[in-house]
């Protein structure tokens, strides 16, 4: 962030942010590929600013008014989530939507295999996430007023819709396994059967933050994909993250021991799931999990296409995560007849 930028964000800051007060200083976060994000440490304290990327994109992509709005409707439920302070919709602050949240300062574990803590401390944390999950599908959303957070209608075809739309329009070379991929679950979509919770869209160890001193969570973070839509889109998608390769790449499980590790299975994680929120285990979840691994390569192709049009956040890593598209496209056909 340039010495203007910085001073035209404290000037609105200074306006809008309760107690604010400058000099600003900022850092950028290297993580995350969709939205820049930003540590800011001011004479009133520190706080996190996260903005759409510069350049031409998507539509409904990068929607951090939507971060925003969500975040702030949880802040009196039971899902922890940082403060939200301001949202500038004023594009001649920094020429994009963005907004400023409280910074939780809390332990970001990036593996889902946690290597560095004891088993006891790893079943503990993966017990922590499947009931935070639980709690952000018992959201009422009447209540917290997001009844209209999502469009209503079958979510599992809006969404097939959608992502098939934005994966064809980032596409930059044929890829025979996705076609396939989308013309199968285009074929067994199935059945609206009615639940509609709010959807965090991309629920992950790494998306959230932890206590130093032990497993309980602070807040969830990147609220972009979220919507009201089906619950099982986020169990699914951690179950489909665990079948990837372990390490900081792949962020996955795969070939491990789990028992050993003190780590939950597939299956004894959707029963912890099932279990917080009182409901029975999933019929046909080979589908969610197939159509989680379609998704995920729609948005790495996003990735890949924003990368090669120069408006990555980190290029680099954006292109080796465009490398996987393939690949996920490979699982998720796998994934059809795995889980029953």
């Amino acid at each position: 962030m340039t010495e203007d930028e910085l001073a035209r964000v404290s000037g609105w800051m200074q306006a809008h942010v309760a107690d604010f007060e400058g000099p600003l200083v900022a850092e950028k976060f290297a993580v995350g590929q969709s939205n820049p994000t930003y540590l800011l440490r001011a004479a009133s304290g520190t706080y996190v600013l996260r903005r759409k990327p510069a350049g031409v994109l998507l539509k409904s992509a990068h929607a951090v008014d939507r971060e925003f709005r969500v975040q702030a409707a949880l802040a009196q439920t039971d899902v922890p989530v940082p403060k939200m302070l301001a949202l500038c919709e004023d594009e001649t602050v920094l020429g994009v939507t963005f907004y400023v949240m409280s910074h939780v300062s809390g332990r970001n574990l990036v593996d889902p295999s946690l290597p560095e803590e004891v088993p006891e401390t790893r079943a503990a944390l993966m017990a922590e996430m499947a009931r935070v999950l639980a709690a952000i599908h018992d959201v009422d959303l009447e209540a917290v007023g997001l009844a209209d957070f999502g469009a209503p209608g079958d979510y599992y075809a809006r969404q097939l819709g959608r992502w098939s739309k934005q994966y064809r329009a980032s596409a930059t070379e044929a890829q025979p396994g996705m076609d396939r991929l989308m013309s199968w679950l285009d074929e067994n979509l199935p059945q609206e059967d009615g639940p509609r919770t709010l959807v965090h869209g991309d629920y992950r160890i790494d998306n959230m933050l932890f206590s130093e001193n032990g497993p309980d969570c602070l807040a969830v973070l990147d609220w972009e994909l979220s919507t009201v839509g089906h619950p099982f889109a986020d169990l699914a998608g951690v179950i489909m993250q665990w079948q990837l390769p372990t390490g900081v790449d792949g962020r996955g499980l795969a070939g491990l021991d789990r028992a050993a590790l003190g780590l939950p299975s597939d299956e004894g994680f959707i029963e912890m799931y099932c279990e917080n929120r009182g409901i029975e285990r999933p019929d046909n979840f080979g589908f969610y999990v197939a159509f989680a691994f379609f998704r995920m390569a729609a948005i790495l192709q996003g990735v890949k296409k924003r990368a090669l049009d120069g408006n990555a956040a980190n290029p680099d890593k954006a292109m080796k995560l465009g490398a996987y598209v393939p690949k996920f496209a490979e699982l998720g056909w796998e994934a059809r007849k795995q889980y029953g």
